[in-house]
């Protein structure tokens, strides 16, 4: 959510001042991007990882209030449950090598925080959905203790009016419900940002969508869920499903998701917020004093509190960002689809190949979106997340592919290309993308080693099975060779 939020109640009063002050928000933005100077001289990159805790055993450790006071650095942060924290790293320009920076400021906190999160019993794991979660983890009780994650899970149940339905059909089917949010805290991820221009959003935005089958195909690392083998990126229907808002009733009428593909192209970053604000009330209806149109014509950059607040509770798989550096506004696209790991040195690859191939379709003459119906994107995107590696999706020019195959024959060298106009040092693109091309010539996933693992030991006890290969994921994890490389 990006904000801190007190535990509190909230009237219609409320609600409704706190409607007047987002379109009020919305107004001024809207004035902003026509007139403001945002800062796009330089443009930064970031990285955000969400991890897991477990105990010696391979269990969930609900103890991220231990560990963050134990590590006691202010890079990681408290996350939705209990047996989660997060890592935010230092902006960083990818022409003065900040994919190398990424992995070796990664490498080290991670292994400083591991040091440190042992001696109170827990441990960090890189991958998408803990696999040893179990129904008994979902309760309220699992929760960290920041009043936001209470208030934010008491308001999307009272939205929707009953509890939560969770409804998975993979290679196994899982049915389940919950009487809090805690579902959607099994959902961790890493999150690549790219600053740009009011001018260059769209583009951006568009093209991050366009390849979101493919990235979710060749880096898939949630196949499993309260014991149950399911989608190879699992966390993409668990979320969906977690934090949704809608009865059965509202779902047949067409109401829209809070966590959304999206429905189609778009053509400013302006039409983004604005579907928020007509789409999706307030969960969150906290409203500030400042008067964001006063701050504007008196020569200074408003927070558009109430704007960007409403913003963090829809949850785009590429989130629009406006933000606040040093005094000056800018605008970032938040790419939120994938899980981290195996290794630190498979997510920065997976970086690698983001940057470079949004970058080189922004470029492009001919745009990719203009190419493809925006439906074939997001069809793309559910294959991908549902059949990984094995994923058939739909290219311009070449219809129904393979995805390692359009990675391998068309996508890498429109990356590597991406790269260089980034600045990137061509030994960097030679070993991140290095490290795509081979795991997709290996049709390897850190979701297809756990499962083939697991089904190797099909005459344990499932729980036992996961335990013991997530205790060995954890070692490899720690090697930090690639997933590809992995027997």
């Amino acid at each position: 959510m990006g904000e801190e939020v007190a535990q509190q109640e909230f009237s219609r009063a409320d609600r409704t001042r706190h409607r007047e002050k987002v379109r009020r928000n919305l107004d001024v933005f809207a004035r902003m991007l026509r007139e403001a100077a945002f800062d796009t001289d330089d443009p930064m990159t970031g990285l955000e990882m969400e991890l897991n805790l477990i105990d010696d055993a391979g269990d969930p450790a609900l103890k991220n209030a231990e560990v963050l006071e134990a590590i006691a650095d202010p890079d990681f942060q408290t996350e939705l449950g209990q047996f989660n924290i997060e890592i935010n790293l230092a902006p960083a320009k990818l022409r003065e090598g900040g994919l190398a920076t990424f992995e070796e400021s990664l490498r080290h906190s991670l292994n400083e925080a591991e040091e440190k999160g042992s001696r109170v019993g827990a441990h960090q794991v890189m991958i998408g959905i803990l696999p040893t979660l179990a129904e008994g983890h979902m309760t309220r009780d699992s929760l960290s203790a920041n009043p936001r994650y209470a208030l934010l899970s008491e308001q999307i149940l009272n939205a929707r009016g009953e509890d939560i339905t969770i409804s998975i059909s993979g290679k196994e089917r899982l049915t389940t419900t919950a009487d809090s949010i805690v579902p959607e805290a099994a959902c961790t991820s890493t999150q690549f940002h790219v600053q740009t221009s009011p001018d260059q959003f769209a583009a951006y935005w568009n093209a991050a969508q366009s390849i979101a089958g493919v990235q979710l195909a060749v880096s898939a690392n949630s196949p499993y869920l309260l014991g149950k083998e399911l989608w190879r990126e699992t966390r993409i229907p668990l979320f969906e499903q977690a934090t949704d808002t809608r009865s059965e009733e509202l779902k047949a009428q067409g109401v829209r998701p809070r966590v959304w593909f999206g429905e189609r192209w778009i053509t400013s970053v302006f039409d983004l917020f604005e579907e928020n604000v007509r789409y999706f009330p307030a969960l969150l209806p906290v409203t500030d004093e400042e008067d964001p149109l006063e701050v504007l014509e008196a020569g200074g950059t408003p927070a558009l509190h109430e704007l960007r607040l409403h913003n963090g509770t829809i949850y785009r798989w590429n989130r629009p960002v406006y933000d606040i550096s040093q005094g000056m506004p800018h605008l970032r696209v938040e790419n939120r689809l994938l899980a981290a790991g195996p290794t630190v040195a498979d997510t920065i690859a997976n970086a690698a190949l983001w940057f470079g191939l949004i970058r080189y379709l922004v470029e492009s003459e001919r745009p990719l979106w203009s190419q493809m119906s925006f439906s074939a994107a997001e069809e793309n995107f559910h294959v991908a997340a549902q059949t990984g590696v094995d994923a058939q999706v739909y290219w311009p020019g070449i219809g129904q592919v393979r995805a390692t195959e359009l990675v391998l024959r068309r996508l890498l060298p429109m990356a590597r290309a991406g790269l260089d106009s980034w600045g990137v040092p061509s030994e960097q693109s030679d070993r991140y993308l290095g490290i795509i091309e081979q795991r997709c010539q290996a049709e390897a996933s850190g979701a297809g080693w756990f499962v083939e693992r697991v089904r190797a030991r099909g005459g344990e006890d499932r729980y036992d099975a996961l335990r013991a290969t997530l205790l060995d994921y954890r070692d490899r994890m720690h090697s930090n060779e690639p997933v590809h490389a992995w027997d």
